[in-house]
Formats: structure tokens, C-alpha cells, sequence
């Protein structure tokens, strides 16, 4: 591993760390002017991540969800980090324990590296496009951030049967027109990122996403899941890109997609 690649996953096991605190004790839950839900878990988070990449890569902008939501756009070029501190804030407010920190690298429009963790289960997923994706394990980062059981993955050969993977929070009769072209074998609906980690260790086969979501939200999983042999594109058959800042719409959301190995 990179020394940056190092240098996001123990951000991501920091944040980690202030999450499990306050998903243990107790939160509030505000609402965002988008109507989508904030903790202070969400907040905390961030800080801690953007206070690492700060030192990591000082000269590299960050777009991180919270600040964004509070109007803080940073001017973005050829490269920058997006973060999501907390992916699957409505996951973690039914304490379902399906939530994740995400955080990726974006070159020239694709992310080209990201790290996935889950604090709950204490699954770490890292990927570095060209080079490949890895997961691992660790018991709770409160005490050791130690991996355990790391190894590389990969995206599955294609089949007749689909396993899908969709949204626990977000399905759409759209979704479920689309899937009547597959032969599909399960449907799992679950949280966050989790998604493209499925895809891209070879447990699932197929991810399309019929409702709105936001460029921190994808691009850590996209990154694994490209880095592991799949591909995210849009319903135009494009690849999705990342820096999208379009006058007829919110800055850095995503248009509908489709993830597949």
C-alpha cells in the first residue's frame, strides 16, 4: 500500500472511532435543507477526516458532504478527495449498523482510489484502480487498527442468474422496471456503500440506482468496485464522472446509474 492509500484508511478508522462512540451513547438526529438526516456522528466524523487529509495532501481539495451542506464549495481541479463521513446516516439512525465512511481520491474526472469501512461489522475495502482492490477485517478500531485477514478481490465472471443488490432506503418502481430485462436469482436491499463492496468482492453481481444520490455517496465504492474489474456507468451507457458542478442542479450530484461486474 501507498503511503496515501495508508494515510486514508487510518482517517477512516479515526473517524470510526468518534462514530462508534456516538452511535453507542445516544444522538440527535437534525434535518438538512435537502431533508436528508445529520448526527453530530456525521459531524464529528468529518472533522476528524478532513483534518488527516489535511495533513496527507495539503495541496488536494476536499469536497466532504457536511461542508458542502453548509455552503463551504471548494474550487476543484484536475484532482481532489470526496468524502462521506458517514454513508448511510438513515442506516445508522435505525442503528441497523449498515453505514460507512467513505473517502476517495479523484483524477481527471474518475476516482482512481478509495477506502471503504464499515464501523458496525468492521469490514475495510480499499481500492487503487490499476493496481487492485483488497478487503479486510478490523475488530473495532476504538482498540487496534490492526487488519486482519487482508486480501485481494475481485469482481465475479458474468452469469445468466443476477444477484442484485439495491437500496434499503431508496427503491424505485424505475428500479424494478429495469430488472425485468435480467434473469435475476435475489434482490438484497441494503445500506450505503455496502453495495459496490458486494460487487466488487464477487457477492453480487449487479447495482442500479434509480433515485437521487451525491458524488460522495459513489465514488469511494466506484473506485473499488473499477479497481476490482467493474465498471459504474450511466443510463446512456457513459461512464460516470466525478466534478460535476451543473447550473441546473444541486453542485457534485450524481444523474441515475448503473454498477455492474
Amino acid at each position: 500500500m501507498s503511503d496515501l492509500m495508508n494515510g486514508l484508511i487510518e482517517a477512516a478508522l479515526c473517524a470510526s472511532e468518534a462514530i462508534l462512540d456516538i452511535y453507542e451513547t445516544g444522538f440527535d438526529v437534525e434535518i438538512k435543507s435537502d431533508d436528508s438526516p445529520v448526527t453530530k456522528a456525521d459531524q464529528a466524523a468529518e472533522a476528524i477526516i478532513l483534518e488527516h487529509l489535511s495533513r496527507l495532501a495539503p495541496n488536494i481539495p476536499v469536497v466532504a458532504e457536511e461542508a458542502v451542506a453548509a455552503g463551504c464549495v471548494p474550487e476543484i481541479g484536475q484532482e481532489f478527495f470526496l468524502v462521506d463521513p458517514l454513508d448511510g446516516t438513515k442506516e445508522f439512525v435505525k442503528k441497523n449498523g449498515e453505514f460507512t465512511v467513505n473517502i476517495a481520491l479523484i483524477r481527471d474526472e474518475l476516482p482512481i482510489m478509495g477506502v471503504i469501512f464499515t464501523p458496525v461489522q468492521g469490514w475495510l475495502y480499499a481500492g487503487v484502480v490499476g493496481k487492485g482492490s483488497w478487503r479486510g477485517d478490523v475488530a473495532d478500531p476504538r482498540i487496534s487498527h490492526e487488519i486482519t485477514g487482508w486480501r485481494k478481490i475481485n469482481v465475479r465472471e458474468p452469469r445468466e442468474e443476477l444477484n442484485v443488490v439495491g437500496s434499503r432506503s431508496h427503491n424505485t418502481p424505475e428500479t424494478e422496471e429495469y430488472l425485468k430485462a435480467f434473469n435475476v436469482r435475489t434482490k438484497t436491499p441494503i445500506g450505503s456503500s455496502l453495495k459496490f463492496c458486494l460487487l466488487a468482492s464477487g457477492e453480487a453481481d449487479l447495482y442500479p440506482r434509480f433515485s437521487r444520490t451525491m458524488e460522495w455517496d459513489t465514488a469511494a465504492g466506484d473506485a473499488i468496485l473499477s479497481a476490482a474489474g467493474g465498471t459504474v456507468i450511466t443510463t446512456d451507457g457513459n461512464r460516470l464522472k466525478y466534478g460535476k458542478v451543473v447550473q441546473d442542479d444541486a453542485p457534485f450530484s450524481n444523474p441515475f446509474f448503473i454498477a455492474r461486474h
